[in-house]
């Protein structure tokens, strides 16, 4: 029997790799995006993966969504909830804008995007979600206390979510990555990106496809006992108690 995988923000970066990763382990995978139209048009083509568009933070978009990608697929087994945003800067200068969109995106996608496939996976008594949090939630970050509170709010709900799941054979598992090599970083400027580097012990950013492997590895059967966790993947950078 062929899984279902639906990734949130999965025609770039991290959810790229993501995407392919699970196509290549066998999964029937599914991308979601919610902004740019020819991205998302030419990985569809590169990788014949379909993609379907809607904002995470809107509840009943997130229903129509998944409706359309279980009536193309079939019932969703695997839930990677990767979407997210920053809107960064301190706190004094943060605009309640900006706090809400972050918040909206990046930790209410989680109650969003869950609440439709929890009771199909239920009643099927399977199911993994991977969560996708950071170190930055984690450890916190400058400049970042509306999505640090974002990510580290997703590692409280996988926690929950996991003990009300466990015994109907659903894993509820997060990824907090490090700095990884995506655009995002190859944007900074090189002695910004150096002093990142610096900082992490391994002594290199790492690479989408690392995540991604973590994410196959989760989504499988061989992790059915584990549930609740929060596999951190970034270098040595931070190591959590």
């Amino acid at each position: 029997m062929t899984r279902v995988a639906l990734v949130t923000g999965g025609t770039r970066g991290i959810g790229a790799a993501i995407c392919r990763a699970l196509k290549e382990a066998g999964y029937a995978v599914a991308a979601n995006y919610g902004g740019n139209d020819e991205v998302a048009e030419a990985f569809s083509k590169q990788t014949g993966i379909p993609v379907f568009k809607w904002d995470v933070s809107d509840f009943d978009a997130c229903a129509d969504g998944i409706a359309k990608v279980e009536a193309a697929l079939g019932p969703i087994d695997v839930l990677v909830n990767n979407a997210g945003i920053t809107r960064d800067t301190t706190l004094h200068r943060m605009s309640k804008e900006k706090w809400h969109e972050v918040i909206s995106t990046n930790l209410d996608s989680m109650f969003n995007m869950c609440r439709h496939v929890i009771e199909g996976m239920r009643s099927r008594s399977y199911g993994r979600i991977i969560n996708i949090s950071s170190i930055n939630g984690q450890k916190g970050q400058v400049g970042q206390t509306n999505y640090s509170a974002a990510k580290a709010g997703i590692i409280g709900f996988t926690r929950a979510l996991a003990q009300e799941n466990a015994a109907k054979g659903i894993t509820v598992n997060v990824i907090a990555p490090g700095y990884v090599n995506t655009d995002m970083m190859k944007d900074l400027r090189e002695d910004v990106l150096q002093g990142i580097i610096d900082t992490i012990p391994v002594g290199r950013l790492g690479e989408p496809e690392e995540i991604a492997d973590s994410v196959v590895y989760l989504a499988s059967e061989k992790s059915a006992f584990i549930t609740g966790a929060t596999l951190t993947v970034n270098g040595a950078q931070y190591i959590a108690s």
